[in-house]
C-alpha cells in the first residue's frame, strides 16, 4: 500500500518542494524506516508520528513501514514534515489518493494535536508560486498563511480532524482569506516637536526619510543624537502592502510573527547593542543561516548607537548590504539570500570621552586616542553614508521652555509627498537610483552641475560620494516640489557630506 502527499522545506526565503511517500509492506517486524537525507529533527518525527497516530485513535501499521522524502539529494530539516508523514501513512492505509494541488505542513504533538512551525507565510507564498491551490497548516498559523491571495488555507487543530476531512466524514472550514490591507498610521512615542533646537539635524532626518538616505549623527553625550534617531520612524510613511508582506516573511521565518496580527504596517526599527556579533547583525548560525538585524530592519530603520564602539569587522560587513539592499550568507548548509533594504542611522561621539570640540567641557583625550577612535569608522563605510551631521549641545536654559518645532506629523506629510514624486518619476527612492538612471532622471542645471563638480574636485570626493551627493540634492528638490535641481539644493547636499563630523 502506497500513500503520498506534498510538502516543502525552507532554504532561507526559498521554498523547496518535498514529496512524502509512505509504503506499507506485508510482513516485517513493524520497523519504521525514514529515508531521504533527513536531519536529526526530521528523523525524530518517527516517534512523534507513531505516538500521534495511536493517540488519535488511528491504527499504526504493525508491518514494515518505509517513508521516503524526495528528492533524496535535498537535505530536510525542521519539524514541519510531521503532519505530511502522518497523512501519507493514513492515506496509504485508506487506499486513497492525495487531493490534487494540496500541500501539508505542521509539527505533531504526541497527543495528535498540530503545533506551530516557523516560516508558514514563506512556505505558503512559495507553494502558491509553485502552483498549489490548497495548504493544510497548524490552526494557530492559519492567519499568516491566509495572507497569500489565491490559496485555500485549511487550519489543522489535530491529526484526527485532518484525516476525517480527507476521508470526507467531517470537513474543516477554510480560513478566511486576507487581512486588513488598509495601512493605518499610529502615533509614535518620540515626536520631533519635543526636540529643542537641532534644526540642521531635523532637516537631515527629513531628507533621510524622504529619499531613503543613510545618516550619521556625531556629537557629545546628551546632545540628542539618540532622541533624534528615534524620531525617524514617526516621519516615515506606513508600509505598503508588498513591503508589509516582505517584512512579515522575515518575521515568520524567525517565528516572531504575532498570531493575532500577522500584518503590521509600522516600519521596523532595530537598535542592536554595540556588542552584537557579525552573525547577529548580518545573519548566520549553523547549517542554513538565519536573518540578522539588517534583515529584521528591512523596509525600516537600523539604528547603530555608539557606532565607533562596534567591532570593526561587524561594521565592515555592512558595506555590501548597504549598496545592494540584500545579503547573501554561505554556511555549511548552503547559501541563502535575505532582503536588507534599510535606512541606516548611526550615532557616535567625536572621541572616547565624547567632549572633543565642545564649547563648555574640555576633552581629556590625546590626539592619538582621538585618531584611533575615529579610525574605527573606516573611510569606505563613511563614504556610503549620505548625510553626516554634527550635533551640538543646546543651551540648558532652553530645555525648561516649551519646544516650538514642527510636529512629526507635519514633517511626515512633506516626506510622503516627496516619496510620491519619486515613485511616480522613477518607481524607486532616490537613494536607490543607479548612475545611469540618475543622469536620466535627475538632470542638473548648468550652475548646479558646476557647483557639484567644483566642490567635489576640491574636496577629493570619490565617485560614490559624488553620486550620493547628487541623489541627496535630488531629494532636497523633491521636498521643495522643484522639477529641477537648483544650486541651493546641491549646496545643501554638499554641506551634509563635506562637514567635519568629528569636529
Amino acid at each position: 500500500m502506497l500513500g503520498s502527499v506534498d510538502s516543502c522545506v525552507l532554504a532561507g526565503l526559498d521554498v523547496r518542494r518535498v514529496h512524502v511517500e509512505a509504503d506499507i509492506a506485508r510482513g516485517g517486524d513493524g520497523k519504521f524506516s525514514l529515508v531521504g537525507l533527513a536531519a536529526t529533527t526530521v528523523k525524530e518525527a518517527r516517534e512523534r508520528v507513531r505516538s500521534a497516530i495511536r493517540n488519535s485513535g488511528l491504527e499504526f501499521p504493525n508491518t514494515r513501514l518505509t517513508v521516503n522524502l524526495a528528492p533524496a539529494e535535498l537535505r530536510k530539516q525542521g519539524t514541519g514534515l510531521d503532519l505530511p508523514i502522518a497523512i501519507a501513512i493514513a492515506l496509504a492505509r485508506a487506499h486513497k489518493a492525495p487531493p490534487p494541488g494540496t500541500a501539508f505542513l505542521g509539527e505533531l504533538a504526541l497527543d495528535g494535536s498540530v503545533r506551530h512551525v516557523h516560516g508558514v507565510l514563506v512556505a505558503a507564498r512559495g507553494l502558491r508560486g509553485l502552483g498549489y491551490q490548497r495548504i493544510f497548516v497548524p490552526a494557530e498559523d492559519s492567519a499568516e498563511a491566509a495572507l497569500v491571495d489565491g490559496l485555500e488555507v485549511i487550519p489543522c487543530a489535530s491529526l484526527l480532524a485532518v484525516v476525517n476531512h480527507l476521508l470526507g466524514t467531517e470537513l474543516i472550514s477554510a480560513a478566511q482569506p486576507g487581512a486588513d490591507v488598509h495601512a493605518s498610521v499610529e502615533p509614535t512615542e518620540h515626536d520631533l516637536s519635543e526636540v529643542h533646537g537641532q534644526e540642521e539635524a531635523k532637516r537631515a532626518l527629513e531628507v533621510a526619510a524622504a529619499g531613503g538616505h543613510h545618516l550619521l549623527l556625531s556629537g557629545p553625550p546628551g546632545a540628542g543624537k539618540t532622541m533624534l534617531a528615534r524620531c525617524l520612524p514617526g516621519i516615515l510613511p506606513p508600509l505598503e502592502l508588498w513591503e508589509a508582506l516582505e517584512v512579515a516573511q522575515v518575521r515568520s521565518l524567525l517565528g516572531e510573527l504575532p498570531r493575532d496580527r500577522p500584518l503590521d504596517w509600522a516600519r521596523p526599527f532595530r537598535a542592536p547593542h554595540h556588542s552584537v556579533s557579525s552573525a547577529g547583525l548580518i545573519g548566520g548560525g549553523g547549517g542554513l543561516a538565519l536573518p540578522g538585524e539588517i534583515s529584521r530592519a528591512h523596509q525600516g530603520v537600523l539604528f547603530l548607537d555608539e557606532m565607533a564602539e562596534f567591532q570593526s569587522p561587524v561594521l565592515q560587513a555592512l558595506r555590501q548590504p548597504i549598496e545592494s539592499g540584500r545579503v547573501t550568507i554561505t554556511r555549511s548548509g548552503g547559501s541563502v539570500a535575505y532582503p536588507a533594504r534599510f535606512t541606516l542611522v548611526a550615532a557616535t561621539n567625536p572621541c572616547p570621552c565624547g567632549w572633543a570640540a565642545d564649547a563648555v567641557r574640555a576633552c581629556r583625550c590625546t590626539r592619538a586616542a582621538i585618531d584611533t577612535y575615529q579610525r574605527r569608522l573606516s573611510g569606505p563605510l563613511l563614504d556610503r553614508i549620505d548625510l553626516q551631521v554634527a550635533v551640538r549641545r543646546v543651551p540648558l536654559e532652553t530645555l525648561a521652555s516649551e519646544p516650538c518645532g514642527e510636529t512629526s506629523w507635519s514633517v511626515r506629510e512633506r516626506v510622503v509627498r516627496a516619496r510620491h514624486r519619486q515613485l511616480l518619476r522613477q518607481g524607486t527612492l532616490n537613494a536607490q537610483l543607479k548612475p545611469s538612471r540618475l543622469r536620466q532622471l535627475a538632470g542638473l542645471t548648468p550652475p548646479s552641475r558646476h557647483t557639484l563638480e567644483r566642490w567635489s574636485t576640491q574636496r577629493g570626493m570619490t565617485a560614490r560620494g559624488f553620486h550620493r551627493a547628487w541623489r541627496v540634492a535630488r531629494t532636497a528638490a523633491d521636498i521643495d516640489g522643484a522639477e529641477q535641481i537648483e544650486e541651493h539644493h546641491v549646496l545643501e547636499a554638499l554641506g551634509f557630506r563635506l562637514q567635519d563630523v568629528a569636529a
